[in-house]
């Protein structure tokens, strides 16, 4: 009898402790969940903060790429390379020789120069002389002159006492005349060699003088020597043998220190941004990593405005399209890693100082 009444005992507790367990387990998952929903919301209202703190203080934009001073070095004669003292990636200081044009027609052309300036010169001496043998032929001439009046005088004296005829007067008077054109002609060629020899250089001298000197520096323009501190590139296609076209660009020249961003921003990002405000430039090839930077200028016009070929509307059909205004950001002191021409990079600008 008691086996038979204890046995139904256990049922009926664990049918009392179900409604319990069921009771602790439910209130568990829906704290969870309370806590699920409480969370999110807080997250969300605190990045929303957030954002809300830290983006009016700065602008930033993705359109932007490191730039760099990049000379097209030209020759400045024509001719044949010769000879070639420059490689890719070379680092090379102002006034170094990079490459060499055949020399001798600019020696030859020289030379010819210094022999047309050796024959001015010359002539110069003649016509020189001249002039100072000019002045020896009027006083000559002065001297005949002289001596034919004193002759005409005394014929004169002499045809008045009657003992002279009129044809020896005649004949006395004009040697006076033959004289005198003598001596008129004398003065003539004087002026005229004078004038030919005029003050300080000849003209024809100074002509000769200009031209050795085109030809000794088109000469000195063979040697093709770096015009600033840079790097060579594009420097493959130059071959001894090539010829060199004045004015054609053969290797280029990069400014191996200076080196700036120039970011695109929407013009309505301009509105509170000014030159000297901080900037921060994320370098992406350097896996995001942040230089130190400002503003250096803000340009005068939008990317279009400088286009080769400006947009126009013409036929009255306009769409408002945000436009973009390239601004200057110039880094603070060298950048710790190569800045090379082209990299992409994303620039912020703090517009509120106050917010860093």
């Amino acid at each position: 009898m008691n086996k038979m009444q204890t046995a139904p005992m256990a049922p009926a507790e664990t049918a009392e402790e179900a409604p319990r367990k069921r009771l602790r387990v439910g209130g568990g998952r829906n704290w969870t969940k309370t806590v699920v929903m409480l969370i999110v919301p807080a997250l969300l209202i605190v990045g929303g903060l957030y954002y809300y703190m830290t983006s009016g203080g700065s602008v930033s934009t993705d359109d932007a790429q490191i730039k760099q001073d990049i000379v097209s070095v030209s020759p400045q004669v024509n001719g044949q390379v010769v000879a070639v003292y420059v490689r890719n990636g070379a680092h090379v200081k102002k006034g170094d020789l990079l490459f060499r044009i055949d020399p001798q027609p600019y020696q030859v052309a020289l030379e010819q120069a210094q022999a047309a300036l050796a024959n001015a010169q010359l002539q110069t001496q003649v016509l020189r002389t001249t002039a100072a043998g000019t002045g020896g032929d009027i006083t000559g001439a002065e001297a005949n002159l002289k001596v034919k009046q004193n002759a005409l005088a005394r014929q004169q004296a002499l045809l008045k006492q009657g003992f002279t005829t009129r044809t020896d007067f005649d004949t006395a008077y004009n040697d006076v005349r033959s004289a005198e054109a003598q001596l008129a002609d004398a003065r003539a060629r004087a002026a005229n060699a004078n004038a030919a020899v005029a003050p300080g250089q000849q003209p024809q001298v100074a002509q000769a003088q200009a031209a050795v000197d085109k030809a000794r520096l088109d000469l000195s323009r063979t040697d093709v020597r770096a015009t600033m501190d840079g790097v060579i590139e594009n420097a493959d296609k130059l071959q001894v043998g090539q010829m060199a076209v004045e004015g054609i660009g053969m290797v280029s020249l990069v400014h191996s220190t200076t080196a700036w961003v120039e970011a695109n921003f929407k013009e309505k990002d301009l509105a509170q941004m000014r030159p000297g405000q901080r900037a921060v430039v994320e370098v992406d090839a350097y896996g995001g990593e942040k230089f130190d930077g400002h503003v250096q200028s803000i340009g005068a016009g939008t990317g279009g405005e400088f286009s080769l070929l400006p947009a126009q509307n013409a036929n009255g059909n306009w769409v408002k399209v945000s436009q973009r205004v390239p601004v200057r950001i110039a880094f603070d002191g060298q950048p710790s890693r190569p800045m090379i021409a082209g990299l992409s990079v994303t620039a912020k600008v703090y517009i509120d100082q106050n917010k860093k």
